[in-house]
C-alpha cells in the first residue's frame, strides 16, 4: 500500500462491499473545509440549494462544483492525503479530479438525505470511481448510510430529484425504483465518525443520511474522484452536475484541463 492511512483490508473491502471507512483522511484540513464551507454558504455557487421541502423543518444546504473558485477546497485537496488512498482503493494507476460537494444539516434539520445512488445522475461510467465524504462535525445520528454490495446490482437505481421526488429523466427499464433497504433488509453500513475521517465509496454504491435532529451542525464535505477505467457516457437527460459546454464525446477520458490528474503512478 502507498499511504499508511489503509491496509490491505480496507482494498479487499472496497473491493467487495463498495465502502469503507478511513480514519482521519482530511484531520490535518479540517480548519481549512470548515472555512471553506463558510465561504461556500456565504457565497453560494450557481447549483445551490436549500433543499427547501413542504413539512420539513431546519435547513439542508447543499452545493457543488467550487474547488476552483473557493481556495480553501483546492488547497485540501491536494494537500490531503485522498488522491494517493483513492489510487490504492480502487486499484489504479491515475486519479483525477471530478468533483466537490458541501452538505451541511443545521441542527433540527428534518429532511433526510433519501436513498440513491450517485452514478446514473453523473456522465461517468467505470469500476474505478470512489467518493469519499467526510464529516467536519462528530456525526452519530446524520452519518452517511450505505448499502454494502450494491454497485454490483445488476440495474442502477432510477435517480430522483430529492425534494420534488420527480424522475430525474425517463426510464426506459434500465433503471430499478429506489428500495428501501432497512424494509428490505439490506445491509447497511453506517458509521460514528469524527471530524476528518472519511467514508470512501463507488458511485454505484446506494447510499442516505438521516435527517440532523442533533443540536449542533452537520457539516461535510464530499470529494468525487475517477480512475484509468473512468469513460464519459452519455444519460436519457441532464446530469448532475452538468458541466455545460464539456463537448465529451462517449467513450472518452474525462477531459484533463477540466477535471486535473491529481496523481499518476
Amino acid at each position: 500500500m502507498a499511504h499508511p492511512l489503509i491496509t490491505l483490508e480496507h482494498v479487499e473491502q472496497y473491493q467487495r462491499d463498495g465502502v469503507v471507512l478511513i480514519r482521519g483522511l482530511f484531520a490535518d484540513q479540517v480548519e481549512l473545509l470548515r472555512a471553506g464551507v463558510a465561504a461556500n454558504m456565504g457565497n453560494p455557487g450557481p447549483y445551490a440549494s436549500n433543499n427547501e421541502k413542504a413539512g420539513q423543518t431546519g435547513r439542508f444546504f447543499d452545493d457543488y462544483c467550487n474547488w476552483t473558485r473557493i481556495p480553501e477546497f483546492e488547497q485540501a485537496i491536494k494537500e490531503s492525503p485522498a488522491a494517493e488512498v483513492a489510487a490504492d482503493l480502487m486499484k489504479s494507476t491515475s486519479v483525477q479530479m471530478f468533483h466537490d460537494h458541501v452538505l451541511v444539516k443545521e441542527p433540527g434539520t428534518s429532511m433526510p438525505t433519501p436513498w440513491h445512488q450517485d452514478g446514473p445522475y453523473y456522465f461517468v461510467e467505470g469500476q474505478q470511481t470512489i467518493s469519499f465524504w467526510s464529516p467536519l462535525d462528530e456525526v452519530k445520528e446524520a452519518a452517511l448510510r450505505c448499502v454494502a454490495g450494491s454497485h454490483k446490482w445488476e440495474k442502477e437505481v432510477l435517480p430522483t430529484r430529492w425534494v420534488s421526488e420527480e424522475d430525474f429523466f425517463p426510464d426506459e427499464g434500465q433503471y430499478m425504483p429506489v428500495p428501501d433497504p432497512d424494509a428490505e433488509g439490506m445491509k447497511v453500513l453506517e458509521y460514528p465518525m469524527q471530524p476528518g475521517d472519511a467514508v470512501a465509496f463507488n458511485y454505484k454504491i446506494l447510499h442516505g443520511a438521516r435527517g440532523n435532529t442533533s443540536s449542533s451542525r452537520r457539516r461535510a464535505f464530499s470529494l468525487r474522484l475517477v480512475g484509468d477505467d473512468a469513460r464519459y457516457v452519455e444519460r436519457p437527460g441532464r446530469t448532475s452536475p452538468p458541466f455545460p459546454g464539456h463537448d465529451m464525446q462517449p467513450g472518452q477520458r474525462l477531459r484533463k484541463d477540466w477535471f486535473p490528474v491529481l496523481l499518476q503512478r
